[in-house]
């Protein structure tokens, strides 16, 4: 490592990324021609990790000859006196003289090769070669020469964060887990909802976003909707961390969506409508029921004994509808390039999170962030005080490295009307309201009650249309009050949705009936 007897990991035994013998050449230079600069950039014995050998002894050298009265105690200790070669003064002039020539940052040069020192010590002590192999993947982010001696840290850190944690790209093979039988300030990005996308001027980077809603009203599911409009229409790259839904049940939602979505059918193609219980349960229809055995409902089922992949080589030739099926969720995993990370958090804290969000900042340039539920961190478990914290903490990451996050939150169950929720209807704290940028307050309107309800299409409410009472029993409305919005506006909205086919739709401005506010 740093003396003679521990120096056996110099001499190139390294990998090709985390060497680099000209920044070495550079550095002794650097410090031959100016060995007073060892008393601020020096490294400490258990940092130091050269790959060209002579250029560890040249630098030992320096330290106790050449800077010996400028470097500080501290930067000698635990180093052994450094051996002379033949050639090592004339070596070191031959530096002096090459370096000298040009006009060099010590200061980048120094961070360059601390970070590189980094890795290589983390990456001789790696238990394992994953681990080993992510430490290397470090130096190909997307971001790394951006990156500070103390965020590579971080980024290897969080490799110990996440190596238990369930890490995925939720597009990547979405065939075969559909399949699977064994499941376990200037205008930002636009929402899937054009009042929404108008008054907050879209999905701003720099910026948090939070919607609540009551426990079971669809918080990840209306995650997904907006992730799928980032990843495929607006060509986006997104990271999920969830605390709620796993990988499975968000991947199915992901291809559920997807399918049903008018504007991705646009994308791949396919005029199809199906839900997700049909699709988790791999029910097709025929499409002729008579040449092929079906149940009461007219699926086609898998006879006593038949393999699945009979059965799916059966579904294929019988039925068109499952034929579109695959052909979307073969177009879903050909998006490589607009990747829908995910990563399913359970015991987390807040240091935990921001390690996760920046990896993936740097590994793939992700600048649209989404956290499926926002809670306190692991040591604050029932103090709805500290959700405040951690919404400070992805404000602060959000406007550092100008990435937009988006939270879920939970919300009281009241007997508050829809379109009068505040934040006291808010189950955390109420004070996270004065970190986000904007806050989104979403309540289902009972069907009993949607009489004394209008909608329009401006917000000036000129011409008002009644809400239908749908037939269909999977489809809900919902209110959406935007209680806060530092880009100006806060309206209501009116959502049509069906959960199970994971469609939302906003159909306009909401209010009450004008009778019906005069008798509130």
């Amino acid at each position: 490592m740093a003396d003679e007897n521990s120096n056996e990991n110099n001499g190139n035994n390294y990998p090709e990324e985390l060497s680099d013998e000209n920044l070495e050449y550079i550095y002794i230079g650097i410090i031959m021609n100016n060995p007073k600069a060892l008393s601020t950039y020096y490294f400490l014995a258990d940092e130091f990790y050269f790959s060209d050998e002579e250029m560890a002894d040249i630098y030992k050298s320096i330290l106790f000859q050449e800077a010996e009265k400028y470097a500080p105690a501290i930067a000698k200790e635990n180093f052994n006196i450094p051996r002379e070669r033949p050639n090592t003064y004339a070596r070191k002039q031959e530096i002096k003289k090459v370096v000298g020539q040009k006009n060099y940052n010590i200061e980048y040069i120094y961070t360059e090769l601390r970070k590189l020192f980094i890795l290589k010590k983390h990456y001789v002590v790696a238990a394992t070669k994953k681990i080993r192999d992510k430490i290397i993947e470090i130096t190909k982010y997307e971001l790394y020469g951006e990156m500070s001696v103390e965020e590579v840290q971080s980024a290897i850190d969080q490799i110990g964060v996440t190596a238990g944690l369930s890490q995925s790209v939720l597009n990547e093979d979405a065939t075969n887990a559909l399949l699977s039988r064994d499941n376990n300030l200037t205008t930002g990005a636009s929402l899937p909802f054009p009042i929404l996308t108008k008054v907050f001027k879209g999905l701003r980077k720099g910026e948090t976003m939070a919607y609540a809603m009551p426990s079971n009203a669809g918080k990840s599911r209306f995650t997904v909707k907006i992730i799928c409009r980032l990843a495929f229409v607006e060509k986006k790259k997104v990271l999920v961390i969830s605390n709620e839904m796993s990988e499975e049940k968000m991947r199915l939602c992901l291809i559920t969506t997807v399918i049903n979505d008018p504007e991705i059918q646009k994308l791949h193609k396919q005029k199809i409508s199906k839900n997700e219980g049909e699709l988790l349960e791999l029910k097709f229809r025929p499409d002729d029921p008579k040449k092929a055995p079906v149940d009461e409902d007219g699926f086609l089922i898998q006879a006593e004994g038949e393999s699945d992949e009979s059965f799916f080589d059966r579904l294929y030739e019988d039925s068109t509808e499952f034929q579109k099926v695959v052909s979307v969720t073969d177009w879903l995993s050909d998006q490589v390039k607009n990747t829908i990370s995910f990563i399913h958090v359970t015991e987390h804290s807040n240091e935990d999170l921001r390690k996760i969000i920046l990896n993936y900042y740097y590994k793939e340039k992700i600048e649209y962030v989404f956290y499926d539920t926002l809670k306190t961190d692991i040591d604050n478990i029932g103090n709805g005080d500290e959700v405040k914290k951690t919404a400070t903490v992805l404000s602060n990451i959000a406007q550092k490295f100008k990435i937009f996050i988006g939270s879920s939150l939970q919300l009281l169950e009241s007997n508050t009307l829809p379109v009068n929720l505040t934040i006291n209807d808010m189950s955390a704290s109420r004070t996270v309201k004065e970190v986000l940028d904007t806050l989104c307050l979403l309540k289902q309107i009972s069907n009993q009650s949607l009489n004394k309800y209008e909608y329009s299409d401006t917000d000036t409410f000129d011409v008002c249309h009644d809400i239908e009472k749908p037939k269909d029993v999977d489809v809900r409305h919902y209110a959406c009050v935007v209680d806060k919005n530092r880009a100006g506006a806060k309206p209501t909205v009116l959502f049509r949705l069906n959960l199970a086919y994971n469609t939302w739709e906003e159909l306009g401005y909401l209010r009450l009936k004008q009778l019906e506010e005069e008798e509130q």
